[in-house]
């Protein structure tokens, strides 16, 4: 059977709620919430921990300079080890990777209000050291993936998992806000880093590195899945004879990198500075302010559960080549994006504001399912090194965007934060531009793979992301 029309559970496999990398990406999706909501309580903690307002006087006088510095600093180790994760997920596996990374940031945090009544520059090296051990998830979870995940279901199972970091920006916003209001500041450290320890034990216990690791998988299943994604690397290269030139010079590779740098300007931009936004321009306190900053994601996390699966469905029909899928995702994404948050930075009222800045957030459902999703098109192999190729110049927005804005925001006026929305809008356009030049779906060259019986490349037919065939049908 063309395995391009079969569909999960088909074939003698499980029900689609039975079959392992289902569970797998349900605890991904899990643990993406978990890692996003570490991410955002700083974002509201910090306004009320350092905002003062007419009638609350807070507990830190810190300036908008410095309150930028600390909500970047998270960025200053997350760029670090990017590429090391993803070097690492390639050789030893992703699942391990990911667990202890989570459970270190997670005691990380429990710790961010001790460090706080200290010194706020030892803050910043705790967001530091979060950033260190958080670098290593996403790079992880694609190679998770490209162990794991049938090519013509890759859209669907990577883009699910995504969307729980959207899912914990939901969650984080309103449940920190109601913390901090309700139960001071601490709290939304506290909270966040206990729940986080608790996924990470579930997660080490249960999940394999491999499907032939798993002792749960039923060999319908496996089989399904070896067949499906067929050899995805070469045990007796090293790290040293990795194709790390043709990475490195490879323009669908850099279309990808400059595709995340541009999405997570636009994203950084609004995970770390609508709350303040919320609070400086449409005047709401931090309990209304942190639940309309949910909205955009709450849109986000609800369209990625559709896009994944409507882009896989239109690649197993044929109707566009998988280029053309990814390019048309990408940037229809980002030029949508780009008009829309140039209209939320002119808009004349807030609900006009929150209307814009929602739609810019839901249109990241579409984007994700391009770029983001593009390395286990290109070289499955090295997905995980691509993506943290991609990540670590993505992290330059997390760094330089929450400095940029304390430095143009300095007295919280509209006309201000009207150039903070250009700036995004500009880098969206930019970015779907260069991804509709240089972007590509085939598989590339140097990430072709020698069969072990016979010294030549596997044939195309069995690589190709549209027209998938058992390995048995190859032999």
């Amino acid at each position: 059977m063309d395995q391009s029309t079969e569909t999960p559970g088909g074939d003698g496999q499980p029900p689609f709620w039975k079959l392992r990398r289902n569970r797998i990406a349900f605890l991904g999706f899990l643990g993406y919430i978990n890692v996003y909501t570490l991410r955002v309580n700083l974002s509201v903690g910090i306004v009320a921990m350092s905002v003062p307002t007419e009638t609350t006087v807070t507990e830190f006088q810190w300036s908008p300079q410095l309150r930028g510095t600390v909500m970047s600093s998270f960025f200053y180790g997350y760029i670090f080890t990017q590429l090391l994760g993803g070097v690492l997920a390639n050789k030893i596996g992703g699942v391990k990777l990911i667990g202890y990374g989570v459970l270190s940031t997670a005691i990380f945090t429990i710790l961010t209000p001790v460090a706080a009544r200290y010194s706020v520059y030892l803050v910043i090296a705790v967001r530091i050291i979060e950033g260190v051990f958080e670098g290593v998830v996403f790079p992880a979870m694609h190679g998770v993936w490209s162990k794991w995940a049938p090519p013509n279901e890759s859209t669907r199972l990577t883009s699910y998992v995504i969307s729980g970091a959207y899912v914990g920006t939901v969650i984080g916003y309103p449940m920190c806000g109601w913390l901090a209001k309700n139960y001071d500041w601490p709290s939304t450290f506290y909270v966040p880093g206990f729940i986080a320890i608790i996924w990470c034990a579930v997660w080490l216990t249960t999940i394999a590195e491999t499907p032939g690791e798993d002792k749960s998988i039923t060999k319908e299943e496996l089989k399904y899945i070896i067949d499906s994604i067929g050899p995805t690397d070469d045990k007796k290269l090293s790290v040293s004879n990795y194709p790390w030139k043709q990475i490195f010079t490879s323009m669908p590779v850099w279309s990808i990198t400059f595709s995340t740098v541009c999405e997570n300007w636009g994203f950084f931009t609004l995970l770390t500075q609508l709350p303040t936004f919320m609070h400086d321009v449409l005047k709401f306190d931090i309990g209304k302010g942190s639940l309309l900053s949910a909205l955009p994601y709450s849109v986000m996390a609800v369209a990625l559960q559709f896009s994944g699966i409507f882009i896989d469905w239109v690649r197993k029909t044929n109707i566009f080549t998988t280029t053309q899928v990814r390019k048309i995702s990408t940037c229809g994404a980002f030029f949508l994006q780009s008009i829309c948050m140039f209209s939320a930075g002119n808009c004349e009222t807030g609900l006009g504001s929150i209307i814009f800045l929602t739609l810019t957030a839901g249109l990241v459902s579409f984007s994700v399912t391009g770029y983001c999703v593009n390395p286990l098109d290109i070289a499955p192999q090295y997905a995980s090194i691509i993506l943290g190729i991609a990540n670590t110049f993505g992290t330059i927005p997390g760094i330089v965007s929450p400095l940029l804005t304390g430095f143009i925001v300095q007295h919280q006026s509209p006309e201000e934060w009207k150039w903070v929305f250009i700036i995004s809008s500009s880098l969206y356009f930019l970015g779907g531009l260069l991804y509709a030049i240089f972007g590509s779906g085939e598989r590339q060259h140097w990430a072709e793979i020698k069969t072990t019986s016979k010294n030549d490349f596997v044939d195309e037919p069995l690589m190709r992301n549209n027209d998938i065939v058992p390995l048995s049908q190859c032999e």
